[in-house]
């Protein structure tokens, strides 16, 4: 009866063990990056709306004009990147699109990954590619592991604008 009191008891903390050994914690290390973009709109009606650092600020409302979306002027191939500080594998990316208006704008935005800062960091290597984010919508994707100090997101050919209410960087790295 002890003996399998005892079984029992060591397969449930096997159990256990093995499904916390397999939990990972990932955290948002965009939340202490420093953002930056290739334009910032240019509108009296915009105002403060628009800067790099409220798609990091970690407020994802997707309301453009609560202010904690970031939003570029139309021009060719406008960009927006993230400098983590220093380089990190990261697991997954979310993006939350903007939700009051023109969700299409996004589709077709790359999401780079890596080190380098040559063509503004728009010549590092491809995490993903938004096809469609609803209105006010998040979308995950997954970066398997590359590594990288620099996330950028950018719509390249046409004169375009770049809109994104918040990007998520997010990692299992522990430094």
């Amino acid at each position: 009866m002890m003996r399998s009191i005892f079984l029992q008891t060591a397969t449930i903390l096997a159990i256990l063990y093995g499904v916390s050994a397999q939990c990972k914690t990932y955290r948002n290390v965009a939340l202490r990056g420093r953002a930056t973009q290739s334009t910032i709109i240019n509108s009296v009606w915009y105002g403060f709306y628009s800067a790099a650092i409220n798609a990091i600020d970690g407020n994802k409302d997707p309301n453009f004009y609560h202010g904690s979306c970031s939003h570029t002027a139309w021009e060719p191939s406008p960009w927006w990147r993230v400098d983590l500080l220093k380089p990190y594998r990261i697991a997954f990316i979310t993006i939350t699109n903007r939700g009051d208006c023109c969700s299409d704008r996004l589709n077709g935005a790359e999401i780079l990954v890596g080190n380098s800062l040559t063509n503004n960091g728009n010549s590092n290597a491809r995490c993903g590619l938004i096809t469609s984010i609803p209105a006010g919508a998040a979308h995950r994707y997954y970066c398997n592991g590359m590594v990288g100090r620099y996330v950028n997101v950018v719509l390249r050919g046409k004169s375009k604008c770049l809109q994104l209410c918040e990007v998520q960087v997010w990692t299992t790295d522990r430094h």
